[in-house]
């Protein structure tokens, strides 16, 4: 008969080439591999700037984590520290936040794995595909994380694969080392209205919609609970965040701007296609639908796992049922992949029931969220450190650099990007509804509180 650890402890079965994919792959998002073209339109060329200065905000709050998680590598990562370091209420506004977030953007990835299915079979209703997707990928999550973590790295391992193809490609059609292809340079860069077309404000309005491409990359922290040896693999992959992020963005896209003029690109499809299909490869259209079917799935697969372990954590601190707080015989949390599933589940219909713009609004949920559950990582690291004494702070085996100074940046220029938010139309309605959601899920926790009852 099992005892009770058995029954609520998760499986470390994650191992260091999956942490290492897995990080990798979810720095990279579709909207690359469809060209980034409106946030091209909105910067030109100085986009490149506003990946770096936003790559460089994501780099702390990745640190900031990983000082935490490596110290405490627990399931639920930034929701327990939420709990522990802020208060009650943070972890279960932080916790239920981030599993609506991942819900909400499944929704839209199943709802893309239909779209891309259509290419090859158009007579097919689009909902089968999404049904299916939903279907598998869950599967997948409830067999063991092993499973889960083994096709995560091989949709990764694509993604990664085809950007540094797109890369070296790009990089011979620059120099002239392609046969039969004259070299194209990188004048491109700034003829066409400078470097920066629109000016500074071109780069700075831009900032919002390129750090949200970012999104997941906390994911790294939610696989504490799971990973062997989480003081080296966390360690490694946090430490290539930066990296990771001027390779894969910056050197795609300064490849992609410097072949075609930046105002063509996203008018005559995706760069990556038109890239390809420039040295003979015909088939580029199909290839590249393939890859970006494997982007949804990835993020569908990745965001049933995070969502999951969101409502593990819940439970855990008595925020939600008990019994979402169980594991299975393979040590995953079924009853909480369940319950995801099952609201991506009501997500399939509403893709056709709520008209595109209420979705929209939904959606902006999940952008505000991005901002509130990073921003909770970094307050939560400063409360962290205020809890130590000075002889503890000299043993932490994994340093936020130039702390508080980098702690206090990456909040600064999270607060600007709120601002930016509401500076801009399109991302206005994100800090209404937002803010909102947030009232709405206090009003639940006060009332659950007046109950008497911590375990719902």
């Amino acid at each position: 008969m099992k005892n009770n650890n058995e029954s609520t402890e998760l499986q470390r079965g994650l191992e260091n080439r999956h942490i290492t994919l897995m990080s990798l792959g979810a720095a990279i998002g579709v909207g690359l591999f469809l060209g980034s073209a409106s946030t091209i339109h909105t910067a030109g060329p100085g986009i490149l700037v506003a990946y770096v200065l936003s790559g460089i905000v994501i780099f702390i709050i990745m640190r900031a984590l990983g000082e935490m998680a490596i110290e405490e590598p627990v399931a639920g990562s930034f929701t327990q520290y939420a709990h522990d370091y802020i208060g009650p209420l943070a972890g279960f506004l932080t916790g239920w936040n981030y599993w609506f977030l991942w819900v909400v953007t499944c929704m839209a990835e199943i709802t893309a794995v239909g779209i891309y299915m259509g290419y090859w079979f158009p007579d097919v209703p689009q909902w089968i595909w999404a049904l299916a997707a939903l279907l598998l990928m869950s599967m997948i999550n409830i067999l063991s994380v092993k499973a889960f973590g083994e096709l995560e790295f091989w949709f990764a391992l694509t993604k990664i694969v085809t950007i540094l193809s797109m890369i070296v490609v790009g990089a011979l059609l620059i120099l002239g080392l392609w046969s039969g292809i004259e070299a194209t340079g990188i004048s491109n860069l700034w003829e066409h209205g400078g470097f920066f077309p629109n000016g500074p404000k071109g780069v700075v309005l831009s900032i919002p919609m390129v750090v949200f491409a970012y999104l997941g990359i906390e994911m790294i922290g939610v696989t504490a609970g799971e990973v062997k040896n989480p003081e080296k693999t966390l360690a490694r992959a946090i430490d290539t965040v930066f990296w990771r992020i001027l390779l894969f963005y910056v050197a795609s896209l300064f490849v992609i701007m410097s072949i075609y003029p930046w105002a063509e690109i996203g008018t005559k499809g995706s760069p990556f296609v038109l890239t390809f299909e420039k040295i003979g490869i015909k088939s580029a259209a199909g290839i590249l639908n393939f890859v970006v079917l494997t982007a949804a799935l990835s993020s569908c697969n990745s965001g049933i796992f995070s969502s999951a372990r969101m409502l593990y954590s819940l439970a855990q601190q008595g925020e939600a049922p008990q019994r979402l707080g169980k594991v299975t015989k393979s040590g995953v949390p079924g009853a909480a992949i369940i319950v995801t599933a099952a609201a991506l589940l009501i997500g399939v219909g509403l893709n056709y029931l709520v008209p595109a713009k209420v979705f929209t609004w939904v959606t902006s949920i999940a952008t505000f969220g991005a901002i509130w559950t990073w921003g909770v990582i970094l307050i939560s690291q400063l409360r962290y450190r205020k809890t130590l004494k000075p002889e503890n702070i000299q043993q932490i085996k994994y340093k936020l650099p130039l702390f508080p100074y980098t702690s206090y940046f990456a909040l600064a220029s999270l607060v600007l990007i709120v601002g930016l938010m509401v500076y801009n139309p399109d991302t206005r309605i994100a800090c209404i509804i937002g803010p909102l959601w947030l009232i709405l899920l206090t009003a639940i926790y006060r009332a659950k509180r007046r109950d008497g009852s911590r375990a719902l």
